[in-house]
């Protein structure tokens, strides 16, 4: 036994070695205690030590409610875990710090974007664990998204521009758009540095326009005027400009120019003042030579006038408008179309009808609709010529004969009317607004006889109701074309499913980072035995316009369904159906409960199902958008987002719609290897995705360079024909079953 050592001096220096020891753990606690950033030490995949601000970041109230826990935890998923450990270890095992920023998980499951920095304790002993400082970057990301999206969108309005813009800063041109340099005739960039006397005609003019608007700039006001200024070769150019300091405070920060080409409206301003004076000198001399045939006439024609108005009234006018009825109009029709044909004139008719009118029956009464009439009768004679004719058909249908018009007058006729019908009609206590559609048929061209022309300018009024209403459509053979082959479909298409035309294809949607099939979309396909196939682009929106889009709808959801259902029977791997919902479904009260029923009956796990919604329909009604997809998410099924960056979504809606998933429209991936505009707006729709914990899929996908763009974004599924077009039921099945063997698909 070796002896005991009794040495003072031995004792006293470990007493100071502890002291020492006590004192450094005291010190490196308040470091870590004290640091803004979090602070762990990790043995084996367990968290042995951390500080406060750590335990913060990961949702813990206390540094201690985390030790013990595994640093597996603290990722979104295994797989994200491995991966980063794979990255780390090559760098950190050379005893050298890994820095890296990626997704981490609180401890509710929220996903957060953080920098790490790790470094071994002993990199010839990895045993020995690390040391990480982990920062919250969320905000910086979800700022710098912000300013990119601001920066692009800038940059979109300055290039699409159709008006020159100009940036000056102490009168020296900064920055302009194309539309400026093509006003003035410079090629691109040649105005960049130069000064504004540039492109005035003299040095005087140029002083002065500095006197002009240094007032308003000073206020804070725009300038506005018109200018001359001076072209690349010389010539003058009459402007509108409108302009404003940037800060006004702040001379220095500069302004920006509005510059538009007015020389046109000058010249025919001038011209049109000349012609004006012209024709009061003719009328004035041809009034003085009518008025005393007139005079004389007057007394006869209203005694005459007196006479036939009442026999007229009785026959030929509608009884609660006071307007001329159809008997009448054909009588006016024929002598309009007669005098035409002689004097080769043209004519036009103008069907029009009020929009949702039946409503303010329902709702109202008819009396209340009755007056409503009445008053849009009045509104429609004051809008037209004397020798115009308005006349009402019954109901809610008015037909406008305007002899001596072209397709310019009448154009113009039918914009006053939709601003006279826009007008709050008061009946008691009720202010009601309605909107027109109107069709437009012209003489000869469109017929030579009331019913003809009437038929055409109803099937161009229909046109403007199909087409977003309270607007007006001119007749073209292709409209009554539209309007055969839209009721030819609307009949055969009320017998599709029951003879069993119609057929679901499935188009795969591949993994990016696997390559392997991980979904499907469900497309309907029509196969008429004599009208061929048809698209559906052609006879979807008349199944919605009829409503057989709700029977036709919930057979492809449960088709579909029951399709993947078997395929999983037969040992395919599992995988997401996609199926489109139409507005009209979307906004069914039964929705939810439909589909919980089709996924009970099919046996299906919910989540397999994915309800495909375009961004339009979304955002025409957001608050309610939200509560069906609030119900649909509580019963397991998931949501996306189709046709993304075609339509106006608010990101604050946004991040309250229950969607995992925005499908990139094609027409954005169709360019993105060749157009910079595409390339910036895909970037950022995959960037907003990703802070907003979204999966996104590109449709469309039909190059090699598309997919590899797509790839380097961090896309995470891809559709398209480069990877297969959409595939009959038993052709998809073989198609993932290929794939999954390693056999190279046949089909693209």
């Amino acid at each position: 036994m070796p002896a005991k050592n009794t040495d003072p001096d031995a004792h006293a220096s470990r007493r100071d070695t502890l002291a020492q020891l006590r004192l450094a753990l005291r010190e490196q606690q308040v470091v870590l205690d004290s640091a803004g950033v979090g602070i762990v030490f990790i043995k084996h995949r367990t968290i042995i030590r951390c500080n406060q601000r750590f335990a913060q970041i990961y949702g813990y109230a206390e540094a201690a409610d985390i030790l013990g826990s595994t640093s597996v935890s603290l990722y979104p998923d295994q797989a994200a875990f491995y991966t980063l450990g794979k990255a780390a270890f090559t760098v950190m095992a050379q005893g050298l710090a890994y820095k890296s920023e990626v997704q981490m998980k609180r401890r509710g499951g929220e996903l957060f974007w953080a920098h790490l920095t790790g470094k071994l304790v002993n990199p010839a002993d990895t045993n020995e664990g690390s040391i990480w400082i982990i920062e919250d970057i969320s905000e910086q990301k979800a700022a710098q998204a912000q300013l990119q999206s601001v920066l692009t969108e800038q940059n979109l309005i300055l290039d699409n521009a159709m008006v020159g813009i100009v940036f000056l800063r102490g009168r020296t041109l900064t920055r302009c758009n194309k539309s400026f340099e093509n006003l003035l005739g410079y090629e691109a960039g040649e105005l960049h540095g130069s000064s504004s006397r540039k492109w005035y005609l003299t040095e005087q003019e140029w002083r002065d326009a500095a006197r002009q608007w240094q007032e308003p700039f000073a206020a804070g006001q725009a300038f506005e005027g018109e200018v001359l200024l001076r072209k690349k070769d010389g010539s003058a150019i009459h402007c509108e400009v409108r302009a404003k300091a940037i800060d006004p405070s702040h001379p220095d920060a500069g302004s920006i120019w509005i510059t538009m080409d007015i020389t046109a409206r000058k010249k025919a301003e001038t011209e049109l003042l000349q012609a004006r004076a012209g024709l009061e000198k003719l009328v004035e001399l041809r009034t003085q030579e009518l008025r005393s045939t007139v005079m004389a006439l007057e007394k006869k024609a209203v005694e005459q006038k007196e006479a036939e108005a009442h026999i007229q009234r009785l026959a030929h006018f509608d009884a609660l408008t006071g307007l001329p009825n159809r008997l009448l109009l054909n009588d006016r029709c024929q002598h309009a179309l007669s005098v035409a044909q002689r004097g080769q004139q043209p004519v036009a008719l103008i069907f029009l009808d009020l929009d949702h009118f039946k409503n303010i029956n329902d709702s109202l009464g008819h009396r209340v609709g009755d007056e409503v009439l009445v008053e849009l009768a009045t509104r429609l004679k004051a809008t037209v010529r004397e020798q115009d004719t308005v006349s009402r058909l019954g109901g809610d249908e008015f037909i406008l004969l305007l002899p001596n018009t072209d397709a310019v007058g009448a154009a113009s006729v039918a914009k006053k009317l939709l601003q006279a019908a826009l007008l709050p009609i008061q009946i008691e206590q009720h202010e009601l607004t309605v909107t027109p559609s109107i069709g437009i048929a012209l003489y000869p061209k469109d017929g030579h006889d009331l019913d003809t022309l009437s038929k055409c300018a109803d099937a161009a009024m229909y046109r403007a109701k199909g087409e977003g209403r309270n607007s007006y459509r001119f007749y073209t053979p292709e409209i009554q074309a539209h309007s055969d082959r839209t009721l030819l479909l609307d009949n055969a298409l009320r017998r599709a499913l029951a003879r069993d035309q119609l057929e679901l294809h499935y188009q795969p949607q591949i993994s990016m980072a696997t390559g392997q099939t991980v979904g499907a979309e469900a497309l309907l396909r029509w196969h008429h035995p004599e009208l061929g196939d048809v698209s559906p682009t052609e006879f979807i929106p008349i199944s919605e316009s009829s409503g057989l889009i709700l029977p036709i709808g919930e057979w492809v959801i449960r088709t579909a369904v029951k399709q993947l259902a078997a395929w999983i029977e037969r040992g395919m791997a599992p995988i997401t159906i996609a199926v489109n919902l139409s507005a009209v479904q979307f906004r069914h009260a039964d929705l939810p409960k439909l589909i919980s029923t089709i996924l009970a009956d099919a046996a299906l796990a919910p989540q397999l199902l994915e309800l495909e919604l375009t961004e339009g329909v979304a955002m025409t009604h957001p608050q309610g958008a939200i509560a069906v997809m609030d119900d649909l998410h509580l019963r397991g099924v998931r949501m996306s987002i189709d046709d993304f960056g075609t339509g106006y979504s608010s990101l604050s809606y946004l991040k309250r719609f229950q969607v995992y998933k925005l499908k990139i429209d094609q027409s954005f991936v169709r360019d993105i290897t060749e157009d910079p505009d595409d390339k910036a707006i895909v970037g950022a729709i995959i960037s907003m995705a990703n802070s907003l914990g979204l999966k996104t899929i590109a449709e469309g996908v039909e190059t090699e360079g598309q997919l590899e763009f797509l790839r380097t974004r961090g896309c995470d599924e891809v559709q398209g024909y480069y990877l297969s077009r959409p595939l009959p039921a038993e052709a998809f099945e073989h198609f993932v079953q290929n794939q999954a063997s390693g056999t190279p698909p046949k089909q693209r």
